[in-house]
């Protein structure tokens, strides 16, 4: 007797084929995407006509300053466009305010969009690699991902990939939002500044630096063995380091500090200058990861709750495949089993030791035990390992894009968190002010 035997292919082999709803798919699509792009096109006409009929008589005695400041009305830059198409962009002709103006008319005739990728020159086009060509799929636009990103110092993956994310999940939704968060953005981004190589608040020297210069010089220092201390500083830990004076040495002893957050942002500009990036320890760690999978420097994770470390050294093993993670502890530890876990440490082999203690306890249990560590950096995290265990899930995107991740923590732990955000923001704000004054705020 034969039995049958019922054989599972895993995949789409292995399902039932619906030629119904795959007609119907194949039928829908090519309708539903001109929709979508005769909708994204109206809405930008719409726009740039409710913008261009009560402007039309400022933008025509700008274009009579232009013809007679400059003998010309417009100065036409030459760019590429969608489908690598050429266009000129337009600008009124002299110094005076309102040159940007005249991009309505390139949007009004089809050559922008009011949100897209930032036009590119040619030269620029031609270096952009075939799997980045996706961003040649829709119209450059006036408010572009990748300069929001920027201007709020959160910019940290390159303009082709943020552009190729943009171009496949357009929608007219999403246009709208990226229109509104980077209104919000220019705002808080300021105008041009110079970004010097250090900042300082309240005498404390900060790199002012990229993320993948960050993550290069971790990766050098734990290849050469230099033993080294990097914290992140937000405002409330430059609040402590105000009036806690042995982590305010601390931190003036440190290999590096970086600025970490949105208030450092307001700060910078409030002195007039600019940072570079926002370069938190949050977003650091993953890109820290995949340099050490590459690399085979291996980390050590200690701190936070029982098991939460485990569960970050899982995630992160699963994300980035050969990540050594030589080992864990949580940080609820008795001081007489310091000995034990320092042996364990330098036990491990690690080359970097991540110490989730909070501020400044985890900066002064490091500088504590400086000459006893083996592993040559050691950074302070903070929460770090709450956000990539799970523990507490993350602010959205749109949230950090325009600096309002400290509102979404402020929600998650209000008790925990309302003294530092509430209290702690507007006085680093205020001692801020009181430094671009002159006062001593050392």
């Amino acid at each position: 007797m034969t039995r049958k035997i019922d054989l599972q292919i895993p995949g789409p082999l292995g399902r039932r084929q619906r030629p119904w709803r795959a007609l119907w798919l194949r039928t829908l699509l090519p309708p539903l995407t001109l929709i979508g792009v005769v909708l994204s096109r109206g809405l930008d006409l719409t726009l740039a006509l409710l913008l261009l009929i009560p402007l039309a008589p400022l933008l025509a005695v700008r274009g009579l300053i232009a013809r007679v400041g400059a003998g010309r009305v417009f100065v036409r830059e030459p760019l590429i466009g969608r489908f690598r198409a050429p266009f000129e962009r337009l600008r009124f002709a002299g110094n005076a305010p309102g040159q940007s103006l005249a991009v309505l008319l390139n949007i009004l005739r089809g050559d922008m969009a009011i949100a897209g990728p930032r036009p590119l020159t040619a030269l620029e086009a031609a270096r952009v690699d075939v799997e980045a060509a996706a961003r040649f799929t829709v119209r450059p636009g006036v408010f572009s991902p990748y300069r929001l990103r920027s201007r709020t110092g959160v910019a940290y993956a390159p303009e082709t990939q943020i552009d190729s994310d943009y171009a496949y999940g357009q929608s007219a939704r999403g246009d709208a939002g990226l229109v509104v968060r980077s209104l919000i953005g220019e705002v808080l981004g300021g105008g041009e500044a110079p970004t010097p190589p250090m900042l300082e608040f309240f005498g404390i020297p900060i790199v002012n630096t990229t993320m993948p210069e960050a993550v290069d010089w971790i990766a050098a220092r734990a290849v050469a063995g230099d033993p080294a201390l990097l914290a992140f500083v937000n405002p409330d830990c430059l609040n402590i380091a105000y009036v806690n004076a042995e982590y305010r040495r601390i931190l003036l002893e440190a290999g590096r500090v970086l600025p970490d957050g949105i208030g450092i942002h307001i700060g910078c500009r409030m002195l007039g200058v600019a940072l570079q990036a926002n370069v938190n320890g949050t977003d650091l760690f993953p890109q820290l990861c995949e340099r050490a999978a590459q690399t085979g420097l291996g980390l050590f994770l200690l701190g936070a709750r029982p098991g939460i470390a485990e569960a970050v050294a899982s995630n992160m093993r699963a994300q980035f495949p050969g990540l050594g993670i030589d080992g864990v502890q949580d940080g609820y530890f008795d001081p007489a089993e310091e000995d034990a876990v320092i042996e364990r440490i330098n036990a491990s082999g690690a080359a970097i030791l991540l110490v989730a203690f909070g501020v400044p306890r985890q900066e002064t249990w490091l500088a504590r035990n400086h000459h006893r560590l083996k592993p040559p950096v050691r950074m302070g995290v903070g929460g770090l390992f709450d956000f990539y265990s799970g523990r507490i899930p993350r602010a959205p995107v749109w949230m950090r894009e325009i600096g309002l991740e400290w509102t979404w923590r402020l929600m998650q732990e209000p008790g925990r968190m309302w003294r530092r955000y509430v209290i702690g923001n507007p006085l680093f704000l205020y001692r801020v002010w009181r430094q671009a004054r002159g006062d001593d705020t050392s």
